[in-house]
């Protein structure tokens, strides 16, 4: 954190403060942090690691689905061969997971734009 140069004091009922307490305890983050980043509508932390929990699991599953595309690719160079049918499947499966990745890489962009502030 920067260097704190004011206090902010208000007035909440105990009740809503233990409520506020316990939930930062659960969540694992401080008091200040959640007020600070709800009125500056900012990712809470343990949000923000849920979204890079989620883009590394995005990620892995198109490292998989790149993997089955590189063997296909080694049987058919090793056959040089490929049936027109296997050929028109082989070429849906790319075409969406081009589809895909381009959803993703627009929801990524989305992600970034809100840990960034």
């Amino acid at each position: 954190m920067e260097g704190k140069t004011a206090v902010i004091k208000f007035r909440i009922d105990s009740s809503r403060k233990k409520d506020w307490k316990t939930f930062c305890k659960t969540k694992h983050i401080s008091l200040t942090g959640l007020i600070i980043n709800s009125v500056e509508n900012r990712l809470m932390d343990h949000e923000r690691k849920k979204v890079l929990g989620f883009i590394e699991r995005q990620d892995n599953i198109f490292v998989k689905i790149e993997t089955n595309i590189n063997q296909i690719a080694k049987i058919v160079n090793g056959q040089k061969f490929i049936s027109q049918h296997e050929l028109e499947k082989f070429s849906v499966q790319l075409a969406e997971m081009i589809k895909l990745k381009t959803q993703q890489n627009e929801i990524f962009l989305k992600i970034y734009s809100m840990l960034g502030k």
